[in-house]
Order: C-alpha cells, then structure tokens, then sequence
C-alpha cells in the first residue's frame, strides 16, 4: 500500500501532568509516594495552533518512553500524543498487568473529561502492544475478576472506556510470550544457575549446536523454555500454597530469575529473519545481558510472576485478546528491529478479530528508530500513522 510522509514541520508543548486517584490496593504498590493515591506522571505533546479532537495514547506497562523518537515525532506531525506512565514507572518486581489496566483506563478517563478529547487511539508501543489490546478487550466485554494470584482489581468493576482504534507499534504479543521466547532453556536448577544442560546453553562455545540451528534443535529448546516457565510457575504457586497454609495469606516472597536473554534469534539471523545486526539484542550483547541486572524478569514477586511472566496464567496477551477487538487496528512493524521480529507483527495482524486491520512493515527500521540513518525511517512510520488516522476519519 501507497502512504504519504508527513511533514516534520509543527512546534508543540510538552505539558507535565499528574493522574491522580483513590488507590485501592491492600498493599502498598511501589516505594515512595502517598500510599491512598495511584499517580502517573504523563505529558501531553500538544501541537501549537493545531487543535484536534483526537489523542493518541501510548503507557508501556513500566513506562520511560515519554522522549522516544516515535513519541516526539508524531507530536511534530501533527498529532496531540499523551505518554502516561503507569505506577510501576521504572520496575516491574511487583507489577500486575491488571493493575496496569486500571492506571490506563484512569488516563484515558482524563483525556477525554478533563482536558477534553472525544476520540482516543491507543498507540501501543513495544510492551504497550499487548496492554493495548489487553485493556481494549477488557474495555469492550470485562470478564478478569481479579489478577491470577486472585488479588485485585477487578476489571469487571472499573467502567474501563473503550478507545476508538488501536495502533501496534514495534511490539510483541506479550511479555510471558516474548520473556519465554526469550528464557536460557540450559538452566537446571533456579537456585544455581551454573548447573546448565550443556547441549542447550547458546553461549557455550562447546556446544555441538552452532548457528545456524537445526530444526530439531530449536524445536527441543523452545520445548525447554517453556518446560523452565512452567516450574517457576509450579514453585510459585507452590510458595503462595505454603504461606496461605502458614496463615500469612497477603505476604509476599521476592527471587531473582537468572538468564532471561538467551533466544536463538540473536545468534541465528536465519530463524525469524530480519535485517537485525546478528550477536545483538535490544540491550546490547545478548551473553552480558542474559545475568544482567536489566533483563527482563530478573527480581520477581510471587504474584508478580502469574501475572507477568507466567507463560499458562498470565491475562495480557495480545494474541489471546486480539479476537475480541472491535475497532480499527494498525500494524506496523520494524525490519531491523532486535526486540520484537517478524513473527510477533504477524501474529499481531492475524489475532485482530476487526475485519479493518492494516499491517505495514518498514524496511531498515530498528526498534526505537535511534541513530543518524534512522530520520528516514520515522518518517515513513508517522507518515503511514497519520495517512491511517485520516482514512480512519480521526482529526488531525
């Protein structure tokens, strides 16, 4: 399909605000703040002289991409963008994707009454990509009573908006997806992470299995990731079982989950081809980053984890949800990305159960579009948005 750049040619404000409501945990969520109250750190780029009745909202279940390439760039095409962080700004060792939910439906409840705007889009970006969709469906029909450890909230009760179309953005199916997807399939015992299945530890250069992988080797690993996924889940629940029978239901249990960054892709460019840079990931060498302190679900809590990571429990899962979506979807994925491949933008496009659905894939185009050679490639991303938005009949 034929789009139109748009012109990176509008001023805008970065206007700083606050969400702010009743916090009805039984816990408190995260370090610092007043425990009553949930507040998100937003802003809203809003184009000067360029009114509009429409907002693109972006909340990435631990947030920190309110200066993104993508976020900035649409605001100077044009559009009125709000980039509202979730209450786990930052860390996720104890966050719900259920009560993500809850914070974006707060801020997609003040977009639209307080400063104004009648028509929201969800642009879900990275990790944002299946919250979208998570919250859309739960917006349109809710049906998740509680998180899967059974704490709150209860989705069924918060009145959630639903938005008028969805935008997928460089993003994955899910994180329990993607972090499995991703998982060192070698490691034994959670407790020593050194005790490893020789044949299947990517980083051992004795190992007979080399890239590029046999069919049958990756087939066995991806069986051992979600084999290792599923005894955490085992242990955890076991854990949450002991402390319920010791009388001490509302306590929690943190652990530390060594090798998180071991997927054959980035070794093996040939398995979910793209133009990525072989030997790398997202976050730099994938060999330091697999027990780095950044990989993804390294410091856990119990129910963090069922709600998170869990590969059979977790509710956030766009492929899961995406039957469900009644409005309008874009797509668009990027084919230097070495975050979220191919593959992920596919099954994103085919879960969509609206029938006006639109997948679009950029050629060079890494994950956040950051570096010299990528001006061109952001370009075209807004431009297909904006050229999407006005068919759609979204002001701009």
């Amino acid at each position: 399909m034929t789009t139109t750049e748009a012109p990176v040619k509008y001023d805008y404000e970065r206007i700083p605000y606050l969400v702010a409501y009743q916090n009805t945990s039984g816990v408190r969520d995260v370090y610092g703040g007043v425990a009553e109250l949930v507040v998100l750190e937003s802003y809203l780029l809003k184009p000067k002289d360029k009114p509009s009745d429409t907002v693109l909202i972006f909340m990435h279940p631990i947030g920190g991409g309110a200066y993104l390439p993508m976020i900035n760039g649409l605001a100077r095409g044009g559009h009125h963008v709000i980039y509202c962080n979730s209450r786990f700004r930052g860390t996720d060792s104890a966050l719900l994707m259920e009560k993500v939910v809850e914070d974006l439906g707060e801020c997609i409840k003040d977009a639209k009454n307080r400063l104004g705007y009648s028509k929201v889009v969800l642009a879900g970006w990275s990790g944002g990509g299946s919250l979208s969709v998570f919250y859309q469906q739960q917006a349109q029909h809710p049906t998740v009573t509680s998180s899967p450890s059974g704490d709150g909230p209860d989705l069924t009760k918060l009145g959630l908006i639903p938005a008028d179309a969805i935008m997928l953005l460089a993003a994955h199916v899910s994180r329990h997806g993607t972090m499995t997807e991703w998982m060192d399939a070698s490691i034994l015992d959670e407790s020593d992470p050194t005790k490893r299945d020789p044949e299947l530890d990517l980083y051992d250069p004795n190992n007979p299995s080399q890239p590029p992988y046999t069919p049958e080797f990756l087939e066995r690993y991806r069986a051992a990731q979600i084999a290792r996924n599923r005894r955490i889940t085992k242990w955890v629940k076991d854990k949450l079982a002991e402390l319920k029978a010791a009388g001490r239901p509302e306590d929690e249990f943190a652990f530390v989950v060594h090798g998180t960054m071991a997927d054959p892709r980035w070794l093996d460019p040939t398995v979910d081809p793209n133009d990525r840079v072989p030997g790398t990931c997202y976050l730099g060498d994938p060999r330091v980053v697999n027990n780095s302190p950044v990989g993804l679900a390294r410091f856990c809590t119990l129910r963090s984890w069922l709600s998170q990571w869990s590969y059979d429990d977790a509710n956030g899962d766009a492929v899961d949800c995406g039957p469900d979506i009644a409005v309008p979807t874009l797509v668009i994925g990027n084919l230097a990305d070495d975050a979220c491949t191919p593959s992920h933008t596919r099954r994103l496009f085919e879960a969509i159960g609206h029938p006006d659905k639109e997948m679009h894939e950029i050629p060079g185009a890494n994950h956040y579009y950051a570096g010299p050679d990528q001006r061109d490639t952001l370009r075209q991303a807004v431009g297909i948005v904006t050229d999407w938005l006005h068919r759609h009949g979204f002001s701009l």
